[in-house]
């Protein structure tokens, strides 16, 4: 897609000059020859960079850089050249400075190293994931009944198609969603998620769609959402079954048409992203019962992945054990393996919470083996015991405890009892996974 430039200055033979030499260079040029005309064509417009005439006949040009810089890199030209312009330039937001007459070779590298600049600060975190992704992911599983998911990811990642990946928790649905994006032709673009249990309405609203300046209280700048952070990439929205109905019709739009409006915005924008959706609920009864819209399942159902639970597919069991030992800093130091018996034990298990109580388990074995290199039966603990029963929680203080601290302590043990799985521990609670949510991070427990 051809980026769009804003060039503000009123020498029209300059502009019209440097507006055919960004068309040359692959770029969409658009013209202002003052503050006024500026205005008016950002108000409907975003362009990815403006190059700006610090003289200007309604304004002077220095006073609005750091307006302009909030949104996009800026690119000053002036004719009055000197230390004291460029270091205030600078200072107030620019990106690079160029003095008049124009150079076209110089201006050409300028305006490219300033957009590449853009590009990789912009897409900074979505590499240092991706790294972090590659070195430390683990794998979904080799079992026949996994092989037939990798199957379907391979079927469905090249084509645009909204993807709703069904699983229990803990199951490994993210990971799904993260080999379905890189193995499409988004691959080398953004791949952002959120999860739908943990904002409430309006936070999630201006997460997912920005919002304008103003739109509420603390809104003091325009925000980008993450729909336009994911932009020609993928979109991953888990445990989707959690948003509310506003939220619902909003995103239903999003996926009919690609467009979308930012929280307190007028104008409509158009997005271009893939969506994927996770979820641990049967959205297809939801939408019989009238709790999720039904239009909106139609259109996230339009490929089903279902990923099974571990208990189903226990020959995965010994090659995520053995990922989990071989990837621990502790359990490389001291050589650790796992005894047969160990191996036989974890197999046996039903794993309620899957792939991540798995993963936990096999975490505080290495530990709670210490210095010794087999990891026996004995260093095994389970949310639930083997005969399926769980385990009580006691809760115990050294002085009269406040309501908040028995609160903040039952939550933390039955995290730690069902081995973060959320579905679980706000069953038990008796609320909903959003509430439990808001508790988690209420008491800074993520």
């Amino acid at each position: 897609m051809s980026k769009d430039i804003l060039v503000i200055d009123d020498d029209k033979v300059l502009n019209r000059l440097v507006i055919d030499q960004l068309k040359n260079m692959g770029y969409n040029g658009a013209s202002a020859h003052n503050w006024t005309e500026a205005q008016s064509y950002l108000s409907e417009n975003e362009p990815e960079l403006v190059i700006l005439d610090c003289r200007l006949p309604d304004c002077d040009g220095y006073k609005i850089i750091p307006e302009l810089s909030e949104q996009q890199p800026v690119i000053v030209f002036t004719a009055y050249a000197s230390v004291r312009n460029a270091v205030r330039a600078i200072k107030d937001g620019a990106t690079e400075y160029l003095t008049k007459p124009v150079n076209l070779e110089e201006f050409e590298l300028v305006v490219t190293r300033v957009l590449e600049h853009a590009t990789l600060r912009r897409d900074y975190q979505f590499f240092k994931q991706k790294m972090q992704a590659r070195s430390g992911n683990y794998t979904l599983g080799q079992s026949a009944t996994m092989l037939q998911v990798h199957n379907l990811i391979d079927t469905v990642a090249p084509s645009d198609m909204t993807v709703l990946i069904e699983g229990e928790s803990g199951v490994g649905k993210e990971l799904v969603a993260q080999e379905i994006h890189r193995n499409s032709a988004r691959s080398e673009f953004n791949f952002v998620e959120l999860d739908c249990c943990s904002l409430h309405e309006q936070l999630f609203e201006s997460e997912l769609f920005g919002h304008e300046r103003g739109a509420f209280t603390g809104a003091n700048s325009r925000k980008q959402g993450l729909i336009e952070g994911a932009e020609n990439g993928t979109l991953f929205l888990d445990e989707i079954g959690e948003i509310d109905a506003s939220i619902q019709a909003k995103l239903l739009r999003v996926l009919e048409s690609g467009q979308f409006r930012r929280l307190g915005g007028t104008k409509d924008l158009k997005s271009n992203v893939r969506i994927v959706a996770a979820t641990n609920k049967k959205l297809e009864e939801m939408s019989k019962e009238g709790s999720f819209r039904p239009d909106l399942f139609y259109r996230l159902s339009a490929f089903i992945l279902h990923v099974p639970p571990l208990r189903d597919r226990r020959e995965d069991i010994p090659g995520l054990v053995e990922h989990f030992i071989l990837n621990h800093d502790f359990s490389r130091r001291f050589n650790k393996v796992i005894s047969p018996k160990t191996m036989t034990e974890l197999i046996k298990y039903d794993w309620p919470g899957n792939v991540r109580e798995l993963k936990n388990v096999v975490e505080r074995a290495i530990i709670l083996s210490g210095d010794q290199s087999i990891i026996l039966p004995s260093h095994l603990t389970y949310a639930i015991t083997q005969t399926g029963e769980s385990m009580g929680v006691s809760l115990s203080f050294d002085h009269d405890p406040s309501l908040k601290e028995i609160e903040k302590l039952y939550l933390q043990k039955l995290l730690t009892k069902f081995s973060g799985n959320r579905a679980n521990v706000a069953k038990v609670m008796g609320i909903s996974e959003r509430n439990l949510y808001r508790l988690i991070r209420k008491y800074q427990l993520e």
